[in-house]
């Protein structure tokens, strides 16, 4: 029996899960330092939410970033190959990252510290625009038939890896460290270890090939001059479905992650040590929503479990608020655990689901930027709003962005509901 082929897959698979988790692990640990560190150390005295909200806003901006980045490397990404963009995107990710262990506070240097981060967050969303994309097809471009949706869910299996590896290091800082030292300087220790990470990502990725999908375009016909003109010009339509599609998952993680902890910890009162603990357990959930959801694709269709997703996503926002503002810690876990497993549910087909949308030689570049364009909708200002609406109407007010999101990612999939898919 020749096991290649296997060792191939799992090579793979491999490189994609290890390769996101390792950029996800970058992306958290600056959501979880921006819900608990960075609004005074690098912003002038005002009121915590002031400062807070400040901080959010830093941690938005990666968000306008990741289209930008989902353009640059889609375009490279659709004409030279989908190994070595991944692998810029990554470097410029990791570096980023790192440089943020450094940064001098506010206290030090006045308006250079917070100018100083945002370059480097931009860096981040930059380098993280190109990584999404690049990472779902090189599973789902080397699937088996009838194993696209399971291939496609291993990228999104690094998110709840990178999210256990950053909030679990954060955990360990704060039982270790006094509240006083992990402000000084604790903080800095997640983002320095990054470059650990980062350089094992690298040593994966660059083990890999090209995908066979890839290859077998490049011998039919040149690569598209302007992958981006085209995918405007001919396939608008998918484009903007995609967009919306991916609004709910963006919105369940990041009300449910960096808005959760930072509004909990410091509006509601809740230990930050516990909060946490209670996060690495629900994410789990989101574990193992996506695997359901990618066997459960193949078994019917992606666009079916998305939908189902969508309407979980509707019912969880009427019930997370409520949760989350209850003070009770097994009402607060089960919001957090039932809203990470429907984000599993409509993240978990986007692999197969999204990069099926467009043909070979825009595929790169139209995965890329309709992940990340809904990224701005549903990731970059959901903590933001969470944060007025909790402060004007109270937490069980938060939950409605949920409901709207899975409202507007529905008529996403609606949009392509029988267009059939590109070769």
């Amino acid at each position: 029996m020749d096991l290649a082929p296997y060792r191939t897959h799992r090579r793979i698979l491999t490189a994609s899960l290890v390769g996101t988790a390792v950029e996800f692990y970058d992306f958290y640990i600056y959501g979880t330092a921006a819900a608990l560190v960075f609004g005074p150390l690098f912003f002038p005295e005002s009121s915590d939410s002031a400062q807070l909200m400040y901080s959010f806003m830093t941690f938005g901006l990666a968000f306008f970033a990741r289209p930008v980045g989902a353009v640059v490397f889609g375009h490279y990404g659709d004409r030279i190959g989908r190994k070595s963009t991944l692998v810029a995107s990554l470097m410029l990710m990791g570096a980023s990252t790192l440089l943020i262990a450094f940064l001098p506070t506010y206290a030090m240097v006045g308006w250079v510290a917070p100018l100083l981060l945002c370059i480097l967050r931009f860096g981040q969303g930059f380098g993280l625009g190109g990584e999404w994309g690049g990472a779902a097809l090189l599973a789902v471009e080397n699937a088996p038939p009838g194993w696209k949706s399971r291939f496609g869910m291993f990228p999104q299996l690094g998110a709840p890896v990178g999210f256990i590896a950053a909030n679990g290091l954060f955990l360990l800082l704060g039982l270790g460290l006094s509240d006083a030292d992990f402000t000084a300087w604790g903080w800095r220790i997640p983002f320095l270890l990054s470059a650990i990470l980062v350089g094992l990502g690298l040593w994966v990725r660059l083990k890999i090939g090209e995908t066979p999908d890839f290859a077998a375009a490049l011998d039919k016909k040149a690569p598209v001059a302007m992958p981006l003109g085209d995918l405007l010009r001919h396939h608008l339509v998918a484009t903007l479905a995609g967009t919306f599609a991916v609004v709910a998952c963006f919105a369940i993680f990041y009300l449910a992650t960096s808005f959760a902890l930072g509004h909990g910890t410091m509006a509601l009162g809740y230990p930050k040590e516990q909060f946490l603990l209670v996060q690495l357990g629900a994410i789990l959930f989101m574990a193992i929503g996506i695997v359901f959801a990618g066997y459960w694709s193949d078994a019917s269709s992606e666009q079916k479990v998305l939908t189902w997703g969508c309407a979980a996503t509707m019912l969880v926002g009427f019930l997370f608020g409520p949760a989350l503002g209850s003070g009770s810690w097994p009402l607060v876990f089960l919001g957090l655990a039932s809203a990470l497993f429907v984000m599993g549910l409509v993240y978990g087909p986007l692999g197969s689901w999204l990069t099926g949308l467009f043909p070979v030689q825009l595929r790169y570049t139209g995965a890329s930027v309709a992940f990340n364009a809904g990224g701005i909708l549903g990731g970059a200002m959901a903590p933001i709003i969470a944060q007025a609406l909790a402060e004007r109407g109270g937490t069980a007010t938060v939950g409605l962005y949920l409901a709207l999101a899975g409202v507007i990612s529905w008529l996403g999939l609606l949009m392509v509901r029988r267009a059939p898919k590109p070769a």
